[in-house]
């Protein structure tokens, strides 16, 4: 069943990495690790719900009334989603675990070891493209409870000349999943622990020195640095826009008579405004022409130059695998909690806020920033792990396994790669694995001096 399965997914991809490579990057199939599967973000389909019984205001409320007042007026949606998503004291991800069967939702790390393995494909694959440097940066945009950097790390730990010239940088704001990482990459000797420094530094299981920042401007330039950005760009501030008598006016949230909170539209342009007339630049006029509603990411443009800036004056690369489109968006900003959808301003700050990433809008800020890098991309996640070798790994792993672990190898392997149900699937109809592998797509930057990376040539 499963080598059909592997036919249906995979029939036109065939690996581009290096065999040798391949061979040894993925040659133990008994690290297998057990994963609770549960429902992922992509295919949630139940509406919005509502808490309709009567709360107190919490401390972000409060404070989300406290910034509309004493402006005197709404604030746009892209700042009622940052203080949603990262208020240094209530923020959704600043306090909790909010990733798995027991958080709102769960990412393909989580899904099976196999997807940070095929990522550590890429990035030692670009390594040795730049000449294998003796020193490199490898940073992790987002990087949850750090199962990917951990997968990657022990996939890669049998070559040693790549190990020991990484140093892993995380960029990430939470102290709770700061934690988690720290935990999960089974870090020792942490430096800087009481020192007034954001920057903390200790050696993960495998020795590679592991840095913790809060923001990727914190990490020291010079060296040859690649990025990994996964399902870090959706949780990133959204702006939307609707068509109005007088022209594109931004939606804004506004506090209701009866203390609720609600959506109005500005009565004049306001700074957004320069990022929607930007985007409307790149598109192509029909591809707007017919939309009452536009969503824009600044923070996306802003976040894509800084890398470019990064990658062109060091070398490197970046990998973005995400959740999109490859042009504009209407209006794609949801709420999760618990593994459902639920209503945007219910109970700010107990649900995850994401939007589609707009591939589009990352390509042209990238090729406007500089031109000493290349954009490849994007492709299906499908085809990007494909290319890679998932089918070989998931094979090799199943030949040394039990069957309940087979069960979740499988499962796992149809939610990265397939689209739609699971063919094979047996339980109950609840449960069964939906597909993302043409839902993510998967976008590379690199510099230009390291040619085309795999595999997108």
């Amino acid at each position: 069943m499963l080598r059909r399965v592997l036919r249906q997914c995979y029939s036109l991809h065939r690996p581009t990495v290096p065999r040798r490579l391949y061979r040894r990057f993925c040659s133990s199939p008994s690290e297998t690790t057990a994963t609770t599967i549960s429902i992922d973000r992509s295919t949630l389909y139940n509406p919005p719900e509502h808490t309709h019984h009567p709360t107190s205001d919490s401390e972000l409320v409060k404070h989300l009334k406290g910034i509309i007042k004493f402006r005197g007026g709404p604030i746009s949606l892209g700042e009622y989603m940052s203080e949603v998503l990262t208020n240094p004291k209530a923020g959704y991800y600043i306090n909790r675990d909010v990733f798995g069967a027991e958080g709102d939702f769960i990412t393909s790390p989580e899904v099976s070891q196999m997807f940070g393995e095929m990522v550590g494909v890429w990035v030692m694959c670009l390594w040795q493209q730049m000449g294998q440097p003796q020193r490199i940066n490898l940073v992790e945009l987002g990087p949850g409870r750090g199962t990917l950097m951990a997968d990657l790390l022990r996939g890669a730990s049998k070559f040693k000349n790549f190990i020991e010239a990484l140093h892993v940088h995380l960029v990430e704001c939470s102290p709770a999943l700061q934690k988690l990482q720290h935990q999960n990459l089974k870090c020792v000797g942490e430096e800087n622990a009481s020192q007034d420094t954001d920057v903390r530094t200790a050696r993960s299981l495998f020795g590679t020195p592991v840095s913790w920042h809060a923001m990727l401007e914190q990490i020291p330039s010079g060296l040859p640095t690649i990025i990994i950005a996964h399902e870090f760009f959706d949780a990133l501030p959204v702006h939307q826009f609707q068509k109005a008598s007088r022209g594109w006016c931004e939606k804004m949230v506004d506090v209701a008579e009866d203390s609720s909170f609600r959506f109005v539209l500005s009565p004049q342009p306001t700074p957004a405004t320069l990022y929607l007339l930007k985007r409307l630049k790149w598109a192509a006029p029909e591809e707007f022409a017919e939309l009452n509603q536009i969503e824009i990411c600044p923070q996306a443009m802003e976040l894509t130059q800084t890398i470019v800036d990064r990658i062109s004056s060091d070398g490197g690369g970046a990998l973005i695998i995400d959740y999109g489109m490859n042009g504009v968006i209407s209006n794609s900003l949801q709420a999760i909690r618990k593994h459902k959808f639920v209503d945007l301003l219910d109970n700010p700050g107990s649900a995850d806020l994401s939007a589609y990433v707009d591939f589009a809008s990352i390509r042209h800020s990238a090729e406007e920033a500089s031109g000493e890098v290349s954009v490849h991309g994007p492709i299906t996640q499908s085809q990007f792990l494909g290319s890679l070798g998932i089918n070989f790994r998931v094979e090799a792993l199943l030949q040394n396994c039990t069957e309940e672990q087979a069960e979740t190898l499988r499962t796992g392997y149809w939610r990265l790669v397939g689209d739609g149900e699971a063919p094979f699937w047996e339980g109950p109809d609840q449960d069964v694995p939906i597909g993302m592998g043409t839902r993510y797509q998967a976008m590379a930057i690199v510099n230009k001096n390291h040619g085309v990376p795999v595999p997108f040539q």
